[in-house]
């Protein structure tokens, strides 16, 4: 025998005892998965990781005592990832020119606008050249290798402004999403079909004539001439065709995040997200107050952040609010109570927030503000007490989803380095007394015990530019949320002027989410939340509600993986939401 056939034996039987010790242990810590791993080194030197592990029970799973998701659970690493209810996959637009101007933005000509190429997500983007199919296949991949389910799958599309893009990229990006998703569900790979990659922009310098100049004439030259390709030209038929298949998918989107400007956001706009499937709209609003917005070159004012928030809640979006601390022109002082506004204003109160205090980087115009001494960035004890009192005000109808941008330290030349700066937050707060109602801090996310206690139903209700809102959810008796839904009731005048036609008259259920572990369509695993009629029992209380107030329809903006399930609710399909009457 030879001696590589005795070291592929020696491995296979030492990756059997592997998986044979990880199944008896219990429980099995990551200390228990240590001391066995250093039992077994591989080939004599080094250790296995545990993709290999969960690789080598896939190969033999007919031999052992436990399905591969009950292994899998066991041994899965970073489970907080998909402790949500999903499995989140970020993906990145190419680089393009950018409407805006703002003052604080990275103009890194490898990335869209406002992202870096040193951030983790830019770096994936950038080795699948910024493709649609290839960015989300392999993020699916890894998490496949790393045991979580793919089942329900959140789309989250960053990368500049959205909907500045040309309308056929749109629908081209969103279409090689879904196509990814099918095929990744049926086990199909098509990476190796792909030709014609975008440019590389890996090398690219900025020019003297700016972010703008420099990326289109890269894109030009890459290809023929056009900054889009006749390849990456959709056309609405192909993605209702891969919208129809991915209902029933192995690897089902059951949300669509987009991201945009308000100054972009429109009638004719809203209708387009949806058709693309859109669920969700972060948009960047930065700040509320008009002298610092034009202090920042924003490009946009108070006014057209509340009369975009106005339309996308009208259409039954999810609305994910960018706010920014520490921008030119601001101080601590004036930061807490522009922070106030968001939730003072009926016409903001966004369902999400990321919270991003300003950082400079070496290639943003900011730079020359700082050099002037116009700006500086906030000392650590100015910037704690700042993020830990807007926490602290966030209401619990609010997810605050992150507390600073994943810019690596050494690209930032003057600001917060502090990578855990939410955690020392909600330490001060700790300190203070002062408990965080915010849906994040509060989400079951398969804390011990959890699973099995009794849930009671709590509805918050509060007043929008669009009507009332009734935030419903299910909570335990210490108060972590283990399901929500998200209902508005139009007032009489909204009701009838509804963003888009299918849905006047109706009340809207705009979110219907369950935490835990993500499981698979079907799956009724014990101690997971999810598929234990929590989703139904909401849907219900949402329905009685809305009936309550007189609607005599309800409509929901579904994602495309999530139609199926609503149909046996009951709804029936229209052309952009689904219906049910009341």
């Amino acid at each position: 025998m030879s001696g590589a056939s005795l070291s592929t034996t020696a491995s296979a039987h030492d990756l059997r005892a592997v998986i044979a010790e990880a199944i008896a242990a219990e429980p099995l810590d990551a200390h228990a998965l240590d001391r066995i791993l250093r039992r077994h080194p591989k080939d004599g030197r080094g250790f296995y990781t545990k993709r290999e592990v969960l690789a080598a029970f896939r190969a033999s799973a007919h031999e052992w005592p436990v399905t591969e998701p009950a292994f899998a659970e066991k041994l899965r690493t970073t489970p907080t990832r998909t402790l949500s209810g999903v499995a989140p996959v970020a993906v990145l637009t190419k680089p393009f020119p950018c409407p805006g101007r703002c003052v604080f933005c990275p103009s890194d000509v490898r990335m869209p606008k406002s992202y870096l190429a040193s951030e983790p997500g830019c770096q994936r983007a950038q080795m699948n050249r910024f493709d649609p199919y290839l960015q989300a296949w392999n993020r699916l991949a890894a998490f496949h290798a790393m045991g979580h389910s793919t089942a329900k799958v959140e789309l989250i599309v960053l990368g500049g402004t959205w909907s500045f893009y040309p309308e056929s990229y749109q629908v081209w990006f969103a279409t090689r999403l879904f196509d990814a998703l099918n095929d990744f569900g049926e086990g199909v790979d098509r990476r190796a079909e792909i030709e014609g990659f975008a440019p590389d922009f890996s090398s690219l310098a900025l020019g003297p004539r700016g972010y703008d100049a420099s990326v289109a004439a890269h894109l030009r030259a890459g290809e023929g001439g056009e900054l889009i390709p006749e390849r990456e030209r959709g056309d609405w038929r192909a993605l209702e065709t891969a919208q129809r298949e991915n209902e029933s998918a192995g690897a089902r989107c059951v949300g669509l995040a987009l991201e945009t400007r308000p100054d972009h956001v429109t009638r004719e706009e809203v209708r387009r997200l949806r058709r693309l499937g859109a669920t969700k709209v972060q948009l960047g609003i930065q700040s509320l107050d008009d002298a610092v917005l034009a202090a920042n070159k924003r490009g946009h004012d108070l006014a057209a952040t509340r009369t975009a928030i106005t339309l996308l809640r009208g259409a039954g979006f999810k609305i994910h609010a960018h706010w920014m601390a520490n921008l030119l022109g601001a101080t601590p002082e004036s930061d807490r109570a522009d922070f106030a506004r968001l939730f003072d204003d009926p016409a903001i109160r966004p369902d999400e927030l990321k919270l991003y205090p300003c950082s400079l980087v070496e290639s943003a115009e900011l730079v020359q503000h700082h050099a002037r001494g116009e700006w500086r960035a906030y000392e650590r004890d100015e910037l704690l007490p700042l993020v830990a009192d807007c926490l602290a005000a966030i209401p619990r109808w609010c997810r605050a989803s992150r507390v600073i941008r994943d810019i690596p330290s050494q690209d930032i030349v003057s600001g917060s380095r502090e990578t855990n700066l939410r955690e020392a937050a909600e330490q001060l707060l700790w300190k203070r007394g002062t408990p965080l109602a915010e849906i994040r801090a509060r989400e079951v996310r398969g804390r011990a015990g959890e699973g099995d206690e009794p849930l009671t139903m709590r509805e918050t209700r509060y007043a929008t530019s669009r009507g009332e809102e009734a935030f419903i959810e299910a909570v335990t008796p210490a108060d972590r949320i283990a399901g929500f839904a998200r209902l508005t009731l139009p007032s009489a005048d909204a009701a009838v002027d509804a963003p888009i036609a299918e849905l006047r008259g109706a009340a809207l259920l705009r979110e219907v989410h369950v935490y835990g572990a993500v499981a698979d369509f079907g799956e009724r695993a014990p101690n997971k939340s999810q598929h234990a009629g929590l989703g139904s029992a909401l849907v219900a209380r949402a329905t009685q509600l809305a009936r309550e107030a007189g609607f005599t329809k309800l409509a929901v903006i579904s994602a495309i993986g999530t139609r199926a399930w609503y149909r046996r609710q009951g709804f029936t399909d229209g052309a952009l939401y689904q219906h049910l009457s009341l």
